[in-house]
């Protein structure tokens, strides 16, 4: 089954620590989803299709902008997170409707949307030509695609700051810069190549940069124990660490705290966070 590994990891651990923590990754995450969606430029009256929908926070601002006479699908393979998302929708008088479904799969009838749009929610996919030449599909003739996706690793601090700490304590396994994963569309002649083989034209990227803030708190001692909580919660390093011998792991937890209590100032400690807002049309 394609996207096994993904689909497996958000409906288990995954899944349940990001529906814990969602409202604080929304938070985090706003900024970048806002300049997306301001390129997306939804409109009254369209036919949207939210990919990676999770909690359902995009789908909500897009269909305010649709108002009653659109309408917004949201997507996603997490059962935990739309379970969350239709909780929130049942107290909102919006034209929303969510699915539990791969969207790189055939869901919907051809010339369905105007839009497709996503935060986060495409990078994901085993075959990513297959899912979007599959996307393409659902969308009306010129309809459009926008998403935001984040740059590479060397252009976003707050996941690499962390990283860089434990690596004085353990050996870092190497990586995909292409596989599947938050980072598989952070060269921007790959995303070019993707889409264009998928069938869309007019592909644009426009880098956008804002303040990611990993920690918050009354002090900098407090904003550094928020972020060392939320490092060890989601992202790679609770997962490299639970690997370890525990005096290694002791070791590179006693680094990585220390590493945040530098960083951290009165307001917290806001580190870099890179993103393309990626548009295009259907070819």
């Amino acid at each position: 089954m394609a996207n096994r590994q993904q689909i497996e990891d958000w409906n288990g651990a995954v899944g349940e620590r990001w529906l814990t923590y969602n409202d604080w990754l929304d938070r985090r995450t706003a900024a970048y989803g806002r300049d997306a969606l301001d390129a997306a430029a939804a409109q009254p009256g369209e036919a949207v299709l939210d990919i990676g929908c999770g909690a359902g926070a995009t789908v909500f601002e897009l269909a305010r902008a649709v108002g009653a006479g659109g309408s917004v699908t949201g997507v996603d393979v997490s059962e935990p997170l739309l379970s969350r998302a239709r909780e929130r929708a049942a107290a909102l008088a919006l034209p929303v409707e969510f699915r539990l479904a791969d969207a790189s799969r055939p869901l919907f009838a051809p010339a369905r949307f105007d839009l497709l749009f996503s935060r986060f929610g495409v990078m994901f996919f085993d075959d990513p030509v297959a899912a979007f030449a599959e996307l393409r599909k659902t969308l009306k003739p010129g309809g459009r695609l926008a998403f935001a996706c984040w740059q590479g690793p060397d252009r976003n601090d707050w996941y690499r700051w962390p990283l860089r700490a434990i690596a004085e304590a353990i050996a870092l396994p190497p990586s995909d810069p292409d596989a599947p994963g938050p980072f598989a569309f952070g060269k921007p002649e790959r995303v070019r190549q993707v889409l264009g083989e998928a069938g869309f034209d007019a592909v644009e990227l426009r880098a956008f940069e804002a303040p990611f803030y990993l920690g918050e708190g009354d002090d900098p001692d407090a904003a550094a124990a928020d972020a060392y909580d939320q490092v060890m919660r989601v992202g790679p390093v609770a997962r490299l660490l639970a690997a370890q011998e525990p005096a290694v792991r002791v070791r590179a937890e006693a680094r990585l705290r220390a590493a945040l209590r530098e960083l951290a100032r009165e307001r917290g400690i806001a580190m870099m966070g890179a993103t393309w807002t990626v548009t295009a049309r259907a070819a």
